[in-house]
């Protein structure tokens, strides 16, 4: 039966991802919205396009694309990267300086727009969901299991978009149907709706069908595992009840194949490279992530946070650049040791080249007509300061190491910009396992711990270094882990959930970050704007 589902509901992601895209751009098309029931789902491609408008959405407010959503709030609320002021450049109202500080309040324009983009995310959820459980499945030529595993498909990702929200705002409202009246949804205590993410997680989840290549870019039964494995990490952090074993089980879930994978996997990647190269639709690493296509007309555009200014294209022989914006904090930077692989394999750093040549490209900037040179540090050196820690109003155009840890390829590339990009890979689950294992082990490491990290980390190391540089039962502390876990999942939106879970996120100092001190800086506020439109959310302590 499950190959038959697989092979009943295949469609391509590409195409539908395309098509979705179109729609919503193409201002002489009509919306769903628009369209009556009895005018919509009438066959199985429009059950999967309603399904899959959802992922669509979801790229706004997930991946690094340029957008102020989770990801932005999860990175430059952390300890490993900054948007400082460079210059003239940057500043924008001093948005990613209270970001940066922890001095953030109820009326952040870049917090209003994550909330919308992801409650409009939820909606979109809610409407397919809504529309597909109403819909007979003759009316639509499916049989009734392939429309049911549709629905779980859907039901997942709701429970996704849920824990995503509730990590970021805590206490929120709960909201199962698209209403046409207006409403005011009540805030309800995150108790209540983690209770709910976890009965939609571990119904649904049996329910989802396992990793393959007809899946690929959708909720399959690996990634729901993963989204288990997640929430039971930081059940103790979001409501104060350990789910250790809980955590230990959906890792194993993933572990023995039971939620499937790709190219004979799930399997940890042997380098650092491939998972992220433009050839990883089938990265055998890969668990969740959306399916970008340069060819199909959805590139991952990783440009804007990440790439400099416009000499960059020389650099990499790209056609896209970026704002110069997200730059590694020098603490950061010195996390990792000079014999660590990842050091030179993901970020720029040091002397910047025409691509293929030893000739330097030239600044613009504070360093106008002169060699390019990253440099860890975030300071006026441009004008002499060579010993200050800097700060995040000292920027220059070269301050900071830079991301490189996705590779787009070279426009003569046959492959160039086809990333997909990860959201959930069989590296985070060797760290879930061996974290809950240690927490469960009063925070000390078990060999079996200790075996997790280390299959991963072997790859960050030549053999030579290799024995120097393993973990043992007593150099892997919990301290240890959160360093570790930073240092391999940098750039992947994971740091604050996880400096919050070591409680860090509030009392360590990072650079020149100094600690609040202040528990309740672990949750944003509801902006301001939406509790005057709905009086019924209350919010969050110390706002």
């Amino acid at each position: 039966m499950k190959q038959l589902l697989k092979k009943s509901i295949y469609i391509s992601v590409f195409g539908m991802i395309a098509m979705s895209y179109q729609a919503c751009t193409k201002l002489d098309e009509n919306p769903y919205s628009e369209i009556s029931n009895d005018k919509f789902l009438n066959n199985r491609r429009e059950v999967l396009q309603a399904a899959l408008r959802p992922m669509t959405h979801m790229q706004s407010w997930l991946a690094p694309t340029g957008g102020s959503g989770y990801y932005y709030h999860s990175e430059l609320s952390s300890d490993q990267l900054a948007w400082p002021q460079k210059g003239r450049h940057g500043y924008d109202a001093g948005d990613h300086f209270r970001q940066h500080y922890h001095t953030w309040t109820d009326n952040e324009s870049r917090t209003r727009d994550a909330w919308i983009g992801m409650w409009t995310g939820l909606g979109y959820v809610n409407n397919a969901l809504n529309r597909i459980q109403a819909t007979p499945p003759e009316k639509v030529g499916m049989e009734p299991d392939e429309l049911n595993a549709i629905i779980a498909e859907l039901k997942v990702l709701r429970a996704y978009n849920y824990m995503k929200i509730m990590e970021l705002w805590g206490n929120v409202p709960i909201v199962e149907e698209v209403s046409e009246e207006i409403a005011n949804p009540e805030t309800k205590p995150r108790t209540e709706v983690f209770a709910f993410i976890q009965k939609e997680l571990e119904e649904n989840v049996p329910n989802l069908l396992p990793l393959s290549d007809a899946l690929i870019g959708r909720v399959n039964k690996a990634a729901g595992y993963a989204m288990l494995a997640e929430l039971y990490l930081n059940a103790e952090k979001w409501v104060g009840q350990p789910m250790w074993d809980e955590c230990i089980a959906a890792c194993d879930q993933v572990l023995n194949g039971e939620g499937g994978g790709l190219g004979g996997g799930p399997n940890l990647a042997a380098d650092l490279t491939s998972t992220f190269s433009n050839t990883n639709q089938r990265a055998t690493e890969a668990l969740f992530q959306f399916a970008y296509s340069q060819k199909g007309g959805f590139a991952f555009d990783w440009g804007g946070f990440f790439m400099g200014y416009d000499y960059m294209k020389d650099v990499l022989n790209v056609g896209y650049g970026g704002w110069n914006a997200f730059v590694v904090i020098p603490t950061a930077f010195d996390a990792y040791t000079e014999n660590d692989l990842r050091k030179k394999e993901w970020f720029l750093f040091g002397p910047q080249y025409k691509y293929g040549t030893q000739t330097p490209v030239l600044g613009t900037e504070e360093w106008s007509g002169k060699p390019i040179v990253f440099v860890n540090s975030i300071r006026r050196e441009s004008e002499g300061d060579l010993t200050s820690a800097g700060g995040m109003a000292q920027g220059e155009e070269n301050s900071g190491a830079r991301f490189n840890k996705y590779k787009s390829g070279t426009l003569q590339d046959a492959n160039y910009r086809e990333n997909h990009y990860m959201i959930y890979r069989l590296t985070e689950i060797y760290f879930n396992k061996a974290e809950a294992i240690m927490r469960k082990n009063g925070g000390v490491a078990t060999q079996e711990a200790v075996n997790l990290i280390n299959e991963s980390r072997k790859r960050a190391f030549s053999a030579e270094d290799w024995p120097a540089a393993q973990y043992t039962t007593a150099s892997l502390t919990l301290d240890e882990l959160l360093a570790e876990r930073g240092r391999e999942f940098i750039f992947e939106g994971k740091r604050r959930t996880d400096l919050i879970r070591f409680g860090k996120y509030t009392t360590a100092a990072w650079w020149d970050h100094r600690p609040s001190s202040d528990p309740n800086r672990e949750l944003y506020p509801i902006p301001n704007t939406q509790i005057a439109i709905n009086p019924n959310l209350k919010q969050n302590p110390g706002y």
